[in-house]
């Protein structure tokens, strides 16, 4: 009883201290609109109703979708290839790194976005449209961890991630890299949320890729934003970090290459 009286307590400490805080904004409205200077410039002040915010001193952000799509973004840039490809990742990230190199964009729910260097095409990630070792330079960046749980309407699938890697495997050019962002830490399935991984369960995700890179954005910022070189067990040690992974197919007999990009 007492634990159920202390929420109930905490909810309306929050629910006092938000009403506080927008009638402190209402004031500051009042004053706003009485101050010289509104007049004549055709801005008459509005009051935003719900859209009012309140006490905004920092800008915070995703740690996770800024840092994550920074490391790929520079990952892309280093490498400068003729032509990305990426596969259903942050629409922001493909958007910034068109401007600077073509990509081709494939989702399984495809946006309509035009952008001069950014095409946008349907794919299913379990089935991609390439033919084998045709791609590279690639990215799949906080995606397959998904893959299964149903959440964006797929199959019920637990070894959903394991198809959508083999894929990205199976079109990767020898020589070419492949971009992977996923959540690392504490292993576990959040249904229908996402996948949680050790680092040594993503490396066997990719068993004929070679890892040339990682990078970790921790759990707490005062460990640090982008991590680049971060030990597996500091990333496994986290509750629900960001793990970056830059894969190189192997050359060799066994890996043939492609006639370029799809």
């Amino acid at each position: 009883m007492s634990g159920m009286l202390s929420r109930i307590g905490a909810r309306l400490g929050a629910a006092l201290a938000r009403r506080r805080a927008r009638a402190a904004v209402a004031r500051q409205f009042a004053r706003f609109c009485a101050l010289p200077g509104n007049e004549g410039r055709g801005l008459p002040p509005q009051w935003a109703g719900a859209g009012v915010r309140t006490e905004e001193t920092e800008q915070g952000f995703d740690r996770h979708y800024v840092l994550h799509t920074a490391w790929a973004a520079r990952q892309v840039a280093r490498l400068a290839p003729a032509r990305h490809v990426d596969i259903a990742s942050s629409l922001y990230f493909v958007a910034q790194v068109s401007a600077f190199v073509p990509v081709a964009f494939y989702d399984y729910r495809p946006p309509d976005l035009a952008l001069p260097g950014l095409d946008c095409a349907r794919a299913d990630l379990a089935a991609l449209p390439f033919p084998d070792a045709s791609v590279p330079s690639l990215s799949c960046l906080h995606v397959i961890e998904h893959v299964g749980l149903g959440r964006y309407g797929d199959a019920l699938d637990p070894g959903g991630d394991r198809r959508a890697a083999a894929e990205l495997a199976r079109v990767l050019a020898p020589g070419g890299t492949l971009l992977v962002a996923v959540p690392v830490g504490r292993a576990r399935v959040e249904f229908n949320l996402h996948r949680v991984y050790a680092c040594a369960q993503v490396l066997a995700l990719f068993p004929g890729l070679t890892l040339a890179e990682f990078a970790l954005v921790p759990d707490d910022p005062q460990d640090g934003g982008l991590l680049p070189g971060a030990s597996f067990a500091q990333a496994d040690a986290q509750e629900y970090g960001c793990g970056c992974f830059c894969f190189v197919k192997p050359e060799g007999p066994g890996n043939p290459g492609g006639e370029g990009g799809p």
